[in-house]
């Protein structure tokens, strides 16, 4: 769920516009200051801030510059002030958008909304995500092939890989030698079905906190392995 911080001195502007916004399924905040706002907006992980221009304390245009300086997250900037040279000098300095007072609480979720999906393309053409695999503290990086245990990263050889990563994307299922060989090796074992065992040994002494009691892999005894979860 998006997450909405409104930084308004207006407490029934600002609780009107929260109502709405909450309609909309938005996690809203609401500060009163500009100080307090800027606080949240740098601490916080927020995907908006609606940032009113005048405030107690740090004025909108300062809160903005500074939000600007260390994010990159929309800013919806609001006024009662309909001078020209405000709105240019609110953009100028990083706002994605100027509202004047007084405007419809539906107006204000549509333009968010909107503002919302430009950023989340963006961002998305920009900086493609890894494809994860996390479980229980193993975090499993498949785009850049690496693996990290407790945040700590270990080095594992090209099969170990994906020997780790098939069997935890494949959580509780117990899979035989024979399979996981033909899996990871792509080949019928013909006798060399040690070799999983070998690899299992290996990724177990770099992910477990004692190898000999596993936690993660566990040894089906007479058929094969499976990773616990």
């Amino acid at each position: 769920m998006n997450k909405i911080l409104i930084v308004e001195d207006e407490v029934a502007i600002a609780d009107l516009e929260k109502d709405y916004l909450e309609l909309s399924d938005f996690t809203v905040d609401i500060c009163n200051t500009g100080d307090e706002g800027l606080e949240a907006a740098l601490k916080g992980n927020y995907d908006l801030v609606i940032l009113d221009l005048m405030l107690p304390g740090l004025d909108g245009f300062e809160v903005c510059r500074r939000i600007r300086e260390e994010k990159d997250i929309p800013i919806l900037m609001v006024s009662a002030k309909k001078d020209d040279i405000d709105k240019i000098r609110g953009l100028g300095l990083g706002a994605d958008d100027y509202m004047t007072k007084p405007f419809s609480p539906s107006e204000l979720v549509a333009r968010v909304k909107a503002h919302m999906a430009r950023y989340e393309r963006l961002v998305g053409t920009q900086k493609p995500q890894n494809e994860m695999v996390e479980i229980r503290g193993i975090r499993i990086d498949k785009t850049a092939r690496r693996v990290y245990v407790d945040g700590v990263e270990r080095t594992f050889t090209t099969k170990e890989f994906d020997l780790l990563t098939f069997l935890a994307e494949h959580p509780n299922h117990v899979f035989t030698k024979d399979e996981l060989f033909r899996e990871i090796w792509d080949m019928d074992s013909i006798g060399d079905i040690a070799t999983v065992t070998v690899h299992i040994k290996k990724i177990r002494e770099k992910i477990e906190k004692d190898s000999s009691k596993p936690e993660y892999i566990e040894t089906i005894w007479g058929v094969g392995y499976r990773f616990k979860i």
